[in-house]
C-alpha cells in the first residue's frame, strides 16, 4: 500500500496500482483511517476515489486468508470465493497475528496461518463492498454473521492498516487458475508455498520440503509426506472456450495464457474465446448459485445476502459474507447456466 501526495509520482507494477491517497493539509493519514472505519462515509466522494485506485487487473495476485480446515477443502477441490485482497496489499503483513483481522471463518489459530493466492482471471470477476455494491452486509446482526463485520466503505476493519478488501462477484465460485499457490505463515515471519495447483491433472503438487512439512500436520486428512494431492470436487463453475466453432474446456494462465485444457502439451491450444459458466437459480424468489445438486436436494449460495434474503431461505452463514444453505430441487425456479463472457 502506498499514500502519496497529490503531485507525486510512483513507479507501480502495472498489474498491482497501488492504493494512492492525495494527503494534504486539510486531508491527513489519520483522517483518511477514520473515514476508511466509519460507515458514515460509505458515499463519501473522496474516500471513493481513494478506493478506486486500488484495482484489480487480469493478472493482479489475488489472496485469501485461510483456516487449516479451508486449507483442507481447497486442497479437496474448493474453488476461490468471497472475500478476498490484494496480495501487494497485504504483504506486510507475514505472522498469524497480523493476518487474523483477514480470516473469514472465524477460526483462530496463533501457530501458523494458511492462504490461497491466485492471479486474477479478470476484473470482472470481483466486486468492491462498497456503497451499494452488496450493501446488505452492513446491516446483517452480528447473531448471523462470522467474522469481521462488513463497513461498506470497501476497506477491511483495522485499526492500524489500510486494507482494501474485494468480494468474489455475486459471492460467485471462481475457476481456480494455472499455478494457484497454497501458502502458509508460521510465526517466524516466513512464506512457505505448500502447494502449486495443476489444471489439467485437477490436482495440487506439493512443494513444501521437509523443514516445513510439519505445517500440515494440523491439517485435517493431509498426509505431510503426499506429494500429490488430486482433488475430489469437481468445482461448480468452469471455464469454456473456443476455437472456431469448437466448445472446449478451458484453463486460465493469467495474465496472457488461455488455453484448451488437455493433458498433452500439444493439444493444449489457445482459445479464442472465453467464459465462466455456472448454475443459478431463485429459491423463494432469492437469486443464489447452485454449488451441488442430485436429484432431491440442491446447496445454494446467496447471491446478494441481506437480512431479508437469510431470513426467507434460512440461510447460515458459513464464513464471512457467505450464506448457504440445502433447498428441494423441485422447489428452484429460473434453474439455469449462467455465462460470463470474458474479453481475451
Amino acid at each position: 500500500m502506498t499514500v502519496i501526495g497529490e503531485e507525486a509520482a510512483v513507479a507501480a507494477d502495472p498489474l498491482e496500482p497501488p492504493l494512492m491517497a492525495p494527503l494534504r493539509r486539510d486531508l491527513s493519514w489519520a483522517q483518511v483511517q477514520a473515514m476508511s472505519q466509519s460507515a458514515g462515509h460509505r458515499q463519501d466522494a473522496a474516500l471513493h476515489s481513494i478506493r478506486a485506485t486500488a484495482a484489480v487487473r487480469r493478472g493482479t495476485r489475488m489472496i485469501k486468508v485461510l483456516s487449516a480446515a479451508q486449507l483442507a477443502g481447497h486442497l479437496a477441490g474448493w474453488l476461490p470465493y468471497g472475500f478476498c485482497y490484494r496480495a501487494c496489499d497485504i504483504a506486510h503483513l507475514r505472522t498469524p497475528a497480523e493476518l487474523a483481522v483477514l480470516r473469514t471463518d472465524g477460526a483462530g489459530d496463533d501457530a501458523v496461518a494458511y492462504a490461497l493466492r491466485w492471479r486474477a482471471t479478470d476484473p470482472l470477476d470481483f466486486e468492491i463492498p462498497m456503497g451499494a455494491v452488496q450493501s446488505g452486509l452492513s446491516a446483517l446482526p452480528a447473531h448471523s454473521r462470522i467474522g469481521a463485520m462488513v463497513l461498506g466503505t470497501g476497506f477491511t476493519p483495522s485499526t492500524d492498516d489500510l486494507i482494501p478488501e474485494f468480494v468474489t462477484a455475486d459471492f460467485a465460485d471462481l475457476p481456480m487458475p494455472a499455478n494457484a499457490q497454497l501458502l502458509a505463515y508460521p510465526g517466524t515471519g516466513d512464506e512457505v508455498v505448500l502447494y502449486t495447483y495443476q489444471p489439467e491433472q485437477h490436482g495440487w503438487l506439493r512443494l513444501a520440503g521437509p523443514r516445513w512439512r510439519h505445517l500440515l500436520e494440523g491439517v485435517p486428512g493431509v498426509s505431510p509426506d503426499r506429494e500429490y494431492v488430486p482433488c475430489t470436487d469437481a468445482g461448480s463453475s468452469r471455464l469454456v472456450g473456443r476455437i472456431n466453432e469448437n466448445e472446449y474446456q478451458a484453463v486460465a494462465d493469467p495474465p496472457e495464457d488461455f488455453r484448451v485444457r488437455a493433458l498433452t502439451r500439444a493439444a493444449r491450444y489457445a482459445v479464442q474465446s472465453l467464459s465462466r459458466r455456472a448454475e443459478q437459480a431463485l429459491w423463494r424468489n432469492v437469486p443464489t448459485w447452485v454449488l451441488q445438486r442430485d436429484e432431491s436436494w440442491a446447496r445454494l449460495r446467496l447471491v446478494r445476502p441481506d437480512a431479508d434474503a437469510v431470513s426467507a431461505v434460512g440461510a447460515r452463514c458459513y464464513e464471512r459474507g457467505v450464506y448457504e444453505v440445502w433447498a428441494p430441487v423441485r422447489e428452484l425456479t429460473d434453474h439455469h447456466i449462467a455465462e460470463l463472457r470474458y474479453q481475451i
